[in-house]
């Protein structure tokens, strides 16, 4: 090529690899390209994977953890202003989304006008899956109090009741931080009638309550250190992966019920002296286990020696995949 010769091989490419490239990118990223030109502008409304999340709008150099009330307003409505501009610019039906996520925080009105947005957007646009993340203060867990819990719990509530559409169509759901009124979960669960995916951070009923799930479409759930005593799993027809990660008290921390498809479970605790054995025989009875985790964070070995039984080749006799790690130095596998 000669020296003196510039030739932009980018924009030579075809619309459907631009689009693939811009889909690698985060929204703010992606639509700053349509300055370049018109046909970028059009690119933009073509992308498949709008993924628009308050931590892209995070001053340079500026953690969640060190900004100001007056800043979260602004970043959470920066975030609404990118779904509702991006999602305007499309042409009703023309292009399928495969993948609408925002991740947002619990301020003001702001995630209602977001829920809506996203309503509209299903509304006129095909649509395979819809993602809340939504996060509620920049503090750390153990310098939160039960007042702010049942106080961000309170908030969600608000924009879950203002925007049922929209929670209805969800498939995937990412909550931190609640404690909830006793029915609020079970409400949750029942409104979102297409959600596929749960992560539940921080969130419970109240502390040493009891999680009890049921829905039709479910296929992860995933509870990281909720204040809960008891999880019941009792009828999730479509259920494949369970995460469950730091339990509280004497009893078994999980019920399996009807999970017929459930094959990959990952455990995780700290566990305290007066912490009850977990019997695995007993604790994963009715499963169909392929890919099994379990991860000790004390030098308490959590789950009970058993001796080779009929119920127990029963529970792990599709078992491929075992993951030990923290195992305490010099402990005995066999």
């Amino acid at each position: 090529m000669a020296k003196d010769k510039k030739v932009d091989r980018l924009s030579a490419l075809p619309d459907d690899v631009l689009v693939n490239i811009l889909d690698r990118l985060n929204v703010r990223e992606a639509a700053r390209t349509s300055i370049l030109s018109r046909r970028w502008t059009r690119l933009c409304a073509k992308l498949s994977r709008l993924i628009i999340s308050s931590l892209d709008f995070l001053p340079k150099g500026v953690s969640c953890t060190g900004i100001s009330d007056d800043e979260l307003i602004r970043i959470n409505a920066a975030v609404f202003q990118a779904t509702d501009s991006i999602l305007t610019r499309r042409n009703p039906g023309e292009h399928t989304i495969r993948l609408l996520s925002t991740t947002f925080y619990l301020r003001d009105d702001i995630p209602i006008s977001i829920g809506r947005a996203v309503d509209h957007a299903m509304a006129a646009h095909l649509v395979d899956n819809v993602k809340f993340s939504v996060m509620t203060v920049k503090y750390e867990i153990i310098d939160m109090v039960e007042d702010d819990l049942v106080t961000s719990a309170r908030n969600f509530m608000f924009f879950f009741d203002a925007c049922p559409s929209a929670f209805g169509g969800l498939t995937t759901l990412d909550l931190e931080n609640l404690r909830f009124g006793e029915s609020d979960i079970s409400n949750v669960l029942v409104t979102c009638k297409c959600l596929r995916h749960l992560r539940l951070y921080n969130c419970d009923s109240g502390i040493c309550s009891t999680l009890q799930v049921e829905h039709a479409r479910l296929r992860e759930l995933s509870i990281f250190h909720c204040m809960v005593e008891r999880v019941e799993l009792n009828w999730l027809p479509q259920l494949t992966t369970m995460v469950f990660e730091g339990w509280l008290q004497f009893q078994d921390p999980l019920f399996i019920g009807h999970v017929p498809l459930l094959e990959v479970v990952s455990l995780t605790n700290l566990a305290l002296r007066y912490h009850k054995m977990v019997l695995l025989s007993e604790f994963l009875s009715g499963t169909s286990i392929r890919d099994l985790k379990l991860a000790f964070n004390s030098k308490k070995i959590w789950v009970q020696s058993e001796y080779p039984t009929p119920c127990l080749a029963s529970v792990f006799r599709q078992l491929r995949f075992m993951n030990l790690p923290h195992l305490p130095e010099g402990y005995d596998l066999t």
